[in-house]
């Protein structure tokens, strides 16, 4: 069995089809895992055990009745706990919404569940996902399990964690500065950010609606690249309810060995650790066999991403972390979030305003020349491997993802290697707007080239 649930979500799926394992099984064994390795992580903070086991019985009858089933039939997945989910309390890391339970799933919730999906609890995130770090007031901390000390990141930390102590096969997470792709990199598994407007937003902590909205996009994190893919098909698409999404085709990589590659190990604004640098050069003379050489290349503008992203963040004064605050009926909030909030931006005139629009717009304009020259660009994810729990940050080092959160651009995080310390190290794989495709195909050539890694050691399933 435990060679099956460390498998790909097809090939779990296969199993129960074929009614080799039942579901029941299948879930039974992952909330068996849950067990043993949360209450060293603190990452699963809302179970649905009870509910679960229910419906993957109902899972298997559904396959003896030879009823119509989905792409994930029977298939147990966790959920971050800033996407609503109509049978489980969804706090949004904010005290005033402990017992909060919503009416409704939110989009990419509700679709999973429509291909058979079984939910098996909520994974911990930070208040309104504001931190690159997980921990909040209703739930506390997450911790990373390549070691205790240290942070899973955030602001999808209880999903990445969990995956890689190999307690839940899937969870989708939420990136607007980072989010995804920052916990991929801590924890050491796979993940994507796709790119603004292809996954609806809608159920999510921050709004789809407002300035900032086009700034973050749902997506799939688990340990496979395949399971990515597999689970971008059935996300993506509008909703009728989210604005920023539209209709896009996905299009289909099928050969790498054409792609126009480049890379940077600095992109200008914060210099890597070496340990990060030297995983970078390894995987660009990897994969050289198969593309050829790679250009060392940033894109034109890279080093205005830090000073352009505080500028749009900054932009509304605050007013949407005080609007959630106040229909959360959150009076006390984390003290990360109450810093920020006792040292608000100046505010700006309306001709300051449009300034920052017209900054955002220059720059997306001025980065997106750099897909004349290249199909995909590998870049570190971070500066460093996974800091110290409430360590202090140097925002300089997360600007690695917040620069293509402002572009919009898709990115996949696969992990490449590891520091002296035994802590992951993930390598990001951007391209073109709406064409994952090649992200994925390169992540994919990538993950069977490399050797296996070994899973965390204070906290294995």
């Amino acid at each position: 069995m435990d060679e099956l649930l460390d498998s790909t979500l097809e090939t779990i799926g296969e199993a129960i089809k074929s009614k080799q394992v039942k579901s029941v099984g299948i879930v039974r064994g992952f909330l068996d895992r849950v067990e043993k390795v949360n209450p060293q992580l603190n990452a699963l903070v809302y179970s649905t055990a009870e509910q679960a086991m229910k419906l993957a019985d109902l899972a298997d009858k559904a396959l003896q009745n030879q009823e119509a089933i989905g792409k994930l039939h029977g298939i147990p997945i966790t959920i971050k706990d800033s996407l609503d989910t109509k049978d489980a309390i969804t706090t949004w890391g904010t005290l005033g919404r402990k017992d909060y339970r919503p009416g409704r799933d939110a989009t990419v919730v509700a679709r999973l569940r429509d291909e058979g999906a079984i939910l098996i609890g909520k994974t911990n995130t930070p208040e309104f996902t504001l931190s690159f770090q997980t921990s909040n007031l209703v739930y506390g901390a997450t911790n990373n399990p390549f070691d205790l000390s240290r942070t899973p990141g955030g602001s999808s930390g209880g999903a990445a964690a969990l995956i890689a102590a190999g307690a839940t096969p899937l969870d989708i997470g939420t990136d607007t500065g980072g989010s995804i792709r920052l916990p991929s990199h801590f924890c050491g598994i796979a993940g994507i950010k796709p790119t603004t407007g292809r996954v609806p937003c809608t159920g999510n902590a921050l709004p789809s609606y407002g300035l900032l909205a086009p700034l973050s996009q749902p997506g799939p994190m688990a340990r496979y690249v395949d399971d990515l893919s597999l689970v971008l098909g059935i996300i993506g698409g509008p909703d009728q309810l989210d604005p920023h999404c539209i209709p896009a085709s996905q299009s289909t990589c099928s050969d790498i060995q054409n792609l126009r590659v480049a890379f940077h190990t600095d992109n200008g604004i914060c210099t890597p650790d070496k340990a990060i640098i030297d995983t970078i050069g390894s995987i660009v003379e990897l994969l050289s066999d198969a593309t050829g050489p790679a250009t060392e290349a940033r894109p034109t503008g890279l080093e205005m991403a830090g000073f352009v992203f505080s500028r749009v963040f900054s932009a509304d004064n605050g007013e949407m972390v005080q609007a959630l605050l106040e229909n959360c009926r959150t009076e006390t909030p984390s003290p990360r979030l109450q810093q920020s909030l006792e040292s608000p931006p100046q505010r700006l005139s309306p001709q300051e305003f449009a300034q920052v629009i017209n900054l955002w717009d220059n720059y997306r304009s001025t980065m997106l020349g750099f897909f004349d020259d290249f199909d995909i660009l590998i870049s570190p994810v971070n500066a460093h491997t996974a800091l110290k729990l409430d360590e202090s940050e140097d925002l300089a080092a997360y600007t690695y993802t917040s620069a293509y959160n402002l572009t919009g651009w898709p990115g996949v995080v696969i992990r490449a290697g590891q520091d002296r310390s035994g802590l992951p190290i993930g390598i990001q794989i951007l391209a073109a707007p709406f064409r994952e495709d090649r992200c994925l195909a390169v992540a994919k050539w990538l993950e069977e080239k490399l050797l296996d890694f070994k899973p965390p050691t204070t906290t294995s399933a």
